[in-house]
């Protein structure tokens, strides 16, 4: 068992948060079992929190908040915690998403993270890490959370069509993927088609990628491989990413156009009369 006395709170985010947490409720006056008492958890729980050995949650910061009067503090950090749980060659580029004002993405295989809905995300993700599954799927959603700021960034997507057809999770999760992209359409800084199977070859054929603009600071240009992630702000590299991007824009059916399709697919493949669900596939 991991002693609180060696706790190291520069070691990580979550070393911090432990500590902190440990700290503020002796502070307190207050047990591990009077606290999990106030948030509605285990003394367990709060213990496990305190020596790392679990990750919380942004619920769970929010009420330790509320019951130790700290300000918002283990809100704040909760976002570190679990940004840091993220793979460590992808939180650099999790942390530029995070300040962009502008991104333009295609996305060859998968819905783009910021808008994959948690069952989805969870299907995903179970197949490279299961055994992280549940802290993985939670640092996803942490992402999306710059698409509540009162000024989000603006967010232009391409989907191949393959995407529609790939059922991940099966047919339940599908759908209620397919329901939120047509919702996320809805808002005025959302621009989403996508990409017809009758376009053919197009520029995008290399796989997917996503462009990052900033106020003030260089744009950069992230493309995956498979087991790593490249950022890069070469302006030669930006200009053939722009290039293409625009041409797959020409090549994509229009924003209407892609609703529609994406509507037709979820009422004809994943319809409640569409037959058993499937596997999850990534």
């Amino acid at each position: 068992m991991v002693k609180l006395r060696d706790l190291d709170p520069s070691a990580s985010p979550l070393d911090y948060y432990g500590s902190e947490l440990r700290r503020l409720r002796e502070a307190a006056g207050l047990s591990q079992s009077q606290l999990g008492s106030c948030v509605f958890v285990t003394a367990s729980l709060i213990g496990q929190v305190e020596t790392t050995r679990r990750v919380p949650t942004r619920d769970f910061s929010e009420r330790v908040d509320a019951a130790l009067g700290t300000d918002g503090l283990f809100s704040r950090l909760v976002g570190l915690v679990l940004r840091s749980q993220l793979p460590s060659w992808f939180q650099p580029f999790a942390e530029m998403e995070a300040r962009a004002a502008y991104l333009s993405t295609y996305q060859a295989q998968l819905v783009y993270g910021l808008l994959q809905t948690e069952e989805y995300a969870r299907a995903v993700l179970a197949t490279g890490a299961p055994s992280q599954v549940g802290d993985l799927v939670a640092a996803r959603m942490e992402r999306q959370r710059i698409l509540k700021r009162e000024q989000p960034p603006l967010m232009l997507v391409i989907l191949d069509e393959a995407v529609l057809h790939r059922p991940v999770g099966g047919n339940e999760v599908m759908r209620n993927q397919l329901t939120h992209l047509l919702t996320m359409t809805d808002q005025r800084w959302v621009g989403l088609q996508v990409l017809p199977y009758s376009a053919g070859e197009h520029a995008a054929m290399v796989g997917s990628f996503t462009a990052l603009r900033f106020e003030g600071d260089p744009e950069v240009v992230y493309t995956e491989d498979l087991i790593s992630g490249h950022m890069t702000p070469n302006p030669a590299t930006i200009r053939e990413a722009a290039r293409r991007y625009a041409s797959l824009q020409a090549a994509a059916l229009s924003e209407e156009g892609s609703a529609a399709l994406i509507s037709r697919v979820m009422e004809e493949k994943y319809g409640a009369q569409s037959g058993p669900a499937g596997s999850a596939v990534a």
